[in-house]
C-alpha cells in the first residue's frame, strides 16, 4: 500500500511517499500554504494523484510527552484530512525529525536557501521511513 506522510508546518509542509512495498519513502516536495483549510485540500489532491491509501502525519509532541500548539494544531489538521479524503489518517510522533533531518542535510553539504527549500519534505522522508520501520517490526 501507497502512504502518504506530512510535516506539518506553519508556512511549508514537506511530503512523502512510500512505495506499495512499504520500503522505501521517497520525498515528493513541499506544499505552501498558511491556512489549514487549503492546506486539507491540496493535501488530499497529492494523496489522490500519488495513489495514496493512508496518510501518516507527523505529529510534534515535546520532547516530556505532553502536546503543544503545534500537536493541538496536528490533531486538528489530522482530523481535517480524514474527514476530507475518506483514507486512514495516522498521527506519528515526530520528536526529532528535523533535527535527523538537519543532520542529513549536514552531511551531503546541504546550506542556505536549498537548505530551507528541502528541510521539510526530508523531515516527511524521515517521519514516513520511521513508520514503515514500525509497520514492518509489528507486523502480525
Amino acid at each position: 500500500m501507497k502512504i502518504l506522510a506530512v510535516d506539518l508546518g506553519m508556512v511549508r509542509t514537506g511530503l512523502a511517499i512510500s512505495d506499495v512495498t512499504e520500503f522505501l519513502a521517497s520525498p515528493i516536495g513541499t506544499v505552501t500554504e498558511r491556512h489549514l483549510d487549503r492546506l486539507v485540500e491540496r493535501v488530499t489532491a497529492v494523496a489522490a494523484e500519488q495513489h495514496a491509501e493512508m496518510i501518516v502525519v507527523g505529529h510534534p509532541k515535546n520532547m516530556d510527552g505532553t502536546r503543544g500548539e503545534s500537536a493541538l494544531r496536528a490533531e486538528d489538521f489530522a482530523e481535517q484530512l480524514r474527514a476530507a479524503c475518506h483514507l486512514p489518517v495516522t498521527l506519528w510522533d515526530e520528536r526529532m525529525t528535523t533535527v535527523t533531518a538537519h543532520s542529513y542535510l549536514n552531511e551531503a553539504d546541504v546550506r542556505g536557501k536549498k537548505r530551507k527549500a528541502v528541510v521539510d519534505t526530508v523531515a516527511a522522508t524521515v517521519i514516513l521511513q520511521d513508520y514503515l520501520e514500525y509497520r514492518r517490526l509489528h507486523k502480525a
